[in-house]
C-alpha cells in the first residue's frame, strides 16, 4: 500500500471535477455534485490531484500506520 493519500476539504471543495479527470487510477469521485471523494484503496498518493485543484483543497498527506 502506498505510504500517502489524498485529503479533499470537503468544506471548501467546489466540485469541478478537474482532480478526478487528473487522477491516474481513479480513485476520485464527485459525491452528489458537492465534493470531491478519494477512495483511499486506489490512491497512490501521487499528488496529480493536489497540483491541478484550482481551488487548493486538495492534500496529500502520510498515511495513519496501525502498529499491531
Amino acid at each position: 500500500m502506498a505510504k500517502k493519500k489524498a485529503s479533499v476539504n470537503v468544506a471548501s471543495c467546489v466540485a469541478c471535477g478537474v482532480c478526478r479527470l487528473q487522477c491516474p487510477r481513479q480513485a476520485i469521485s464527485i459525491y452528489k455534485g458537492c465534493y470531491a471523494i478519494v477512495d483511499e484503496n486506489l490512491c497512490v498518493g501521487c499528488g496529480l490531484c493536489a497540483k491541478a485543484c484550482p481551488a487548493s483543497v486538495i492534500e496529500v498527506k502520510e498515511r495513519d500506520v496501525i502498529n499491531g
